[in-house]
């Protein structure tokens, strides 16, 4: 790709236009200009292997030709109508299909709206209000999602802390928080709060962090004796882990979850699935107006979002998919972990094969509170060497695709071993 635009410029007027320069999501020095398969170029033409992937929805690599053509055909016959559409509804059956929980779905527009309407029907289903999380578990922007995600001040549990300016205090009142991979702890909140919860939600791989053994299983089995909603936040893990996604791959079904990124193929889609039963509170037909969930979005279940996501799914469910994810993944941990034993660094390599991330600090991983101890000045100075040779990542997270190549996992060691030579002798 050669240069077309003047980024400073473009950079000039994003702070001009935009508050801190940029959307709310990476910094604003870099502006993006294409992307193919498992790679991208920014606007000065610089070429970098792509792990950031959107923030995870382009599993199959950037502008698919089979994703391209089913978007191409569906465009010229309208992009949205407010109305039930082949696409939407062939996308719903293929996820009822795929997922272990779906009874049925209902689509919205994005993984914030999915989260906020899951902790919603629990809440209408269980005809209560509160709502337990996990600290450090990220579930969208609404007031409920935004508490613990990231505390600055650490406070006891279940006592949540608001991530944000302008959530009402009375929000506070309605959220209580577990730390995770602590079963004893969540298990004895939820004995605890049984009669006041509404519902339960996790991510059940939490940020980069894996479940331990047994935890999701008891987790699983607490709300079940309680008959308290479970919710798989899979907005990230769903068709990424396996084609049922993260409740697939470790073999344990919650009774709702809610599915974005790369459901919708690239486009704005996402979606609440889970037991029929709690699903039918958004039917006002089956559960009368009292316990009448209303849910409607000018964009959900549209026609070319639901297209892309299709052919996603289809190229996904060919035979060597996820095994050739998963062993590229696993050749980065396995080599990105090797240079950090022989450099003798205080760091390890946190994640599943297709979503990872080193961790510069000594001693076991296994929530918030272990990341804390994390050095972010080593983190930062090891991304900045990435970015200089060309490996484009977030601040914390791989994402691997189907489009990345053994060359590209070749260039990418090459690199991991560049910046681990760069890095100071001693992190903090």
């Amino acid at each position: 790709m050669t240069r077309s635009v003047d980024e400073q410029a473009l950079v000039r007027t994003a702070h001009r236009v935009l508050p801190a320069g940029h959307f709310g999501n990476v910094a604003s020095d870099l502006i993006i200009a294409e992307g193919r398969g498992g790679r991208v170029w920014d606007a000065s033409g610089n070429e970098y292997i792509d792990y950031l992937l959107g923030s995870g929805p382009m599993f199959v690599g950037h502008a698919h030709p089979e994703v391209t053509e089913a978007v191409l055909a569906q465009v010229p016959k309208g992009t949205t109508f407010f109305a039930n559409n082949e696409h939407g509804i062939r996308l719903a059956e293929a996820i009822v299909e795929a997922v272990p929980c779906a009874g049925q779905v209902r689509f919205v527009s994005s993984g914030t709206e999915a989260d906020m309407y899951a902790m919603r029907a629990a809440r209408a289903f269980r005809r209560r209000d509160r709502i337990l999380k996990f600290e450090g578990g990220y579930h969208g922007m609404s007031d409920w999602g935004l508490m613990s995600l990231a505390p600055r001040h650490l406070a006891n549990f279940p006592t949540p802390v608001p991530d944000s300016a302008g959530i009402p205090r009375s929000a506070r009142e309605e959220v209580l928080v577990a730390p995770f991979n602590d079963l004893d702890a969540a298990r004895a909140l939820i004995a605890a709060h049984h009669d006041e919860l509404g519902g339960v939600i996790l991510e059940p791989f939490q940020r980069l962090i894996p479940p331990a053994p047994g935890f999701l299983q008891g987790i699983r089995e607490v709300t079940a004796q309680y008959g308290i909603p479970l919710i798989f936040d899979e907005v990230v893990t769903g068709f990424r882990f396996a084609y049922g996604g993260a409740q697939s791959y470790y073999g344990v079904t919650p009774d709702l979850c809610t599915l974005g990124k790369i459901v919708g193929g690239g486009f704005p889609l996402a979606a609440i699935a889970g037991r029929a039963d709690i699903m039918a509170h958004f039917d006002k037909a089956i559960v009368g107006e009292d316990g009448f969930l209303m849910q409607v979005g000018t964009l959900s279940g549209n026609p070319v979002a639901a297209a892309a996501g299709l052919a996603t799914l289809s190229i996904l469910r060919r035979p060597g998919a996820y095994e050739q994810v998963f062993a590229r993944g696993r050749a980065l941990m396995q080599g990105l972990e090797a240079l950090i034993r022989q450099a003798g660094l205080p760091a390890q390599v946190v994640g599943e094969p297709p979503l990872f991330d080193v961790v510069f600090t000594a001693g076991e991983v296994r929530n918030y509170r272990d990341m804390l101890r994390a050095d972010t000045a080593m983190q930062k100075h090891f991304n900045t060497q990435l970015r200089a040779a060309g490996i484009l990542k977030g601040e914390s997270k791989y994402y691997l695709s189907l489009a990345h190549t053994e060359e590209d996992v070749a260039q990418t060691l090459q690199a991991f071993a560049g910046a681990v030579a760069a890095l100071p002798s001693k992190a903090g």
